[in-house]
C-alpha cells in the first residue's frame, strides 16, 4: 500500500523525508550544570537520525538559567552554547534527518536553586517552591530571552524551532486561568492570557523566518481550566501570527488525573487541525505504524511525534516500515543487516 507515514512533508523551505518526528524528551544529562551538550546527547540524537527518523527535535532547551526544568537541562541562554549545538545539527543532517530544537522556560516548575518565576505567585503543588510573580519588566526580559534563543538556534543551523507552550511550563502558565491570576494586560481575559505567547512569537519572528512550531497542552483536565475548544481559538491566533504547526499534547499545568490510553491525545490534534485549519502533530502513546497511518490518512494530524517508543527502539522507522509492508532506505553501513 502507499504509506502516508513514509511520504515527504514540506513546511516552508524544509522538506522532511517522512512524517516521523522524534518528540522532545528531557535527558537530564548536562552534568556540569552549564547547559552544554555532553557526549550522551550526540549518541542519543544521532542514533535516531541513523534510524531514519524524518525530524529530530532536541529536548526542552532553556532560554534562561532560571528557566531550566532541572539543573541538568540543556541551555540556549548563552552564545557559548552555539558551537555544541552546531556540531549536533551537522551530525543529524549528515545522517539524512532534519533538525529542530524546542526552546523553553519552566516557570513555576523549575527545580533550580534560587528564585523561580511565574505569571502568579502560586506553587504547582506542595512539593514545588512558590514562584515570584513576574514584573512587567521581567516579562519583557523573558521575551527577549526567547528571541535570543531563537537567534542562537538559527546560528546553530536548526531547520525548525518549536516554542514550548505545554506541560505547565511558563507559557502554558500564562495561557491557563488555573495558573494565571494576573489583573494586568497579561491576565484575566483569554486575549490577555494569550499576550505573553503572542509577544514571544512576534519577537522570534524578528530573527527567524523558518518553520515555527508551538507545543500546547490542549486540555487542563480540571474544572475551570482550558479545554480543546479554547485551544482551537488560540491556534487560530497562532496561525494568524505565522505559526506553521501546532504540536498537540495535554495536561500538566496543574496536578490532575489523566486517563492515558493509546492515542489519547489524537482527538485534540484532530480538532485543532480541522477547526483552526492549521497543521498539527499528534503525540501520546503512539507506538504502532498502523496507528500512525490511521491518524494521517484520516486527516487527524500531519506529523507523528514518537517519544518513548523511540527510547525503546532507535530504529522504529524500520520497524514501522516492516509493519506496513513498505521498504525504506537504510544507512549504507547497515545494508547487509537492514532487511
Amino acid at each position: 500500500m502507499e504509506s502516508a507515514l513514509f511520504s515527504p512533508y514540506t513546511i516552508k523551505n524544509v522538506t522532511l523525508k517522512n512524517r516521523i518526528v522524534m518528540a522532545p524528551m528531557c535527558m537530564y544529562s548536562s552534568h556540569d550544570e552549564d547547559g552544554k551538550l555532553q557526549d550522551w546527547h550526540y549518541t542519543h540524537y544521532v542514533s535516531r537520525a541513523v534510524g531514519q527518523v524524518g525530524l529530530i527535535m532536541v529536548e526542552a532547551t532553556a532560554v534562561t538559567p532560571q528557566g531550566r526544568i532541572s539543573p541538568q537541562d540543556l541551555g540556549i541562554w548563552s552564545d557559548d552554547h552555539v558551537p555544541g549545538l552546531k556540531k549536533l545539527v551537522e551530525m543529524i543532517k549528515a545522517n539524512g534527518s532534519k533538525s529542530s530544537i524546542q526552546i523553553a522556560h519552566a516557570g513555576r516548575k523549575a527545580t533550580v536553586t534560587g528564585d523561580i518565576v511565574a505569571p502568579s505567585a502560586i506553587a504547582f503543588n506542595e512539593s514545588y517552591k512558590t514562584p515570584k510573580e513576574l514584573t512587567n519588566n521581567e516579562i519583557k526580559e523573558t521575551i527577549a530571552a526567547f528571541k535570543a534563543g531563537a537567534r542562537r538556534a538559527k546560528e546553530a543551523g536548526f531547520d525548525i524551532i518549536e516554542i514550548h507552550g505545554a506541560h505547565g511550563y511558563l507559557i502554558n502558565e500564562f495561557l491557563s486561568p488555573l495558573s494565571n491570576k494576573r489583573e494586568d494586560e497579561y491576565g484575566g481575559s483569554s486575549e490577555n492570557r494569550y499576550r505573553f505567547l503572542e509577544e514571544v512569537i512576534e519577537a522570534i519572528k524578528e530573527v527567524w523566518d523558518g518553520p515555527l512550531f508551538v507545543r500546547v497542552s490542549a486540555n487542563d483536565y480540571t474544572e475551570g481550566g482550558l479545554i480543546p475548544a479554547d485551544y482551537v481559538q488560540y491556534a487560530k491566533r497562532m496561525k494568524d501570527q505565522g505559526v506553521d504547526l501546532i504540536d498537540v499534547s495535554s495536561g500538566a499545568v496543574v496536578p490532575a488525573k489523566i486517563d492515558a490510553y493509546p492515542g489519547y491525545q489524537v482527538s485534540f490534534a484532530d480538532k485543532i487541525r480541522n477547526e483552526a485549519n492549521i497543521p498539527t502533530g499528534a503525540v501520546g502513546l503512539i507506538t504502532k505504524a498502523v496507528q500512525a497511518e490511521e491518524i494521517l490518512k484520516n486527516s487527524r494530524a500531519d506529523l507523528i511525534f514518537i517519544a518513548r517508543e523511540l527510547l525503546r527502539d532507535p530504529y522504529w522507522p524500520r520497524t514501522a516500515a516492516k509493519e506496513l509492508g513498505v521498504s525504506i532506505d537504510s544507512p549504507k553501513q547497515y545494508e547487509r543487516g537492514w532487511l
